[in-house]
């Protein structure tokens, strides 16, 4: 007596079965996704929101810590390749060379400074940049010579006060 194979009640779980089987091998084969982690997605997230919020508030590069420029750097720092964030790096860069002209212009050299070197962190050949700097170095050459000028001023005061009356 032979004993012949049961019949398959359930046909369609092989072809499931072998469905599924070519599902996995195929993703087995693909090449690895370059996966970015939640926290670094939620990240960015942040950052560009604490960037576009700057921005309308008109916040391009002062004060030191909660700036758009700094937030978008910052993004870079995350996501070097992130195209939008670098086109909104150049949009803004017009304006916040102003800023920095500006804050020279008032005298305030050391903010001027650390302005120009966040421009400097996304375009350090650009030539604007350049002749701030020049602007800057030259600002701070006649802030020494008015130091200079000033403290010989007090030293002839000092010395007018401890002669003799004669």
């Amino acid at each position: 007596m032979s004993v012949s194979p049961a019949p398959t009640r359930h046909p369609w779980l092989a072809v499931g079965a072998l469905l599924l089987l070519v599902a996995v091998l195929g993703l087995l084969r693909r090449p690895p996704v370059a996966h970015v982690s939640d926290d670094e997605a939620g990240g960015r997230a942040i950052l560009l929101a604490l960037a576009q919020s700057a921005e309308r508030e008109h916040r391009l590069l002062a004060p030191a810590g909660s700036n758009a420029y700094e937030f978008y750097l910052s993004v870079l720092g995350l996501e070097p390749d992130d195209a939008a964030t670098r086109e909104a790096l150049q949009r803004l860069f017009p304006a916040a060379t102003k800023v920095v002209e500006q804050t020279i212009d008032h005298g305030e050299l050391d903010e001027a400074e650390r302005e120009l070197r966040l421009l400097r962190d996304f375009d350090a050949d650009n030539y604007l940049l350049a002749l701030l700097a020049g602007k800057l170095a030259a600002q701070r050459h006649l802030e020494v010579r008015r130091h200079e000028a000033r403290a010989a001023i007090l030293q002839a005061r000092a010395r007018r006060a401890v002669q003799p009356a004669r």
